[in-house]
């Protein structure tokens, strides 16, 4: 499997998310529609960033992303 180096800046976007789900998870009901919001947002982020465009977008790519260790 192809290692892939990711910038920073899409790297924290998929920390966000994954805490965000995390966040959800542990509390349902704590700010739920506003995590939900930002959890609608930031998968559009970083399929938009700049990233895919130089390399190209691969489902082994954003796999890769989500599974990286914090």
């Amino acid at each position: 499997m192809a290692s892939f180096r990711f910038p920073d800046g899409l790297i924290g976007l998929g920390r966000r998310q994954i805490r965000i789900y995390n966040q959800l998870a542990l509390h349902p009901a704590v700010g739920a529609a506003e995590l939900r919001r930002k959890l609608i947002r930031l998968p559009c982020l970083i399929s938009s960033h700049p990233y895919w465009a130089e390399r190209g977008w691969s489902m082994a790519g954003r796999i890769e992303l989500v599974a990286r260790p914090a």
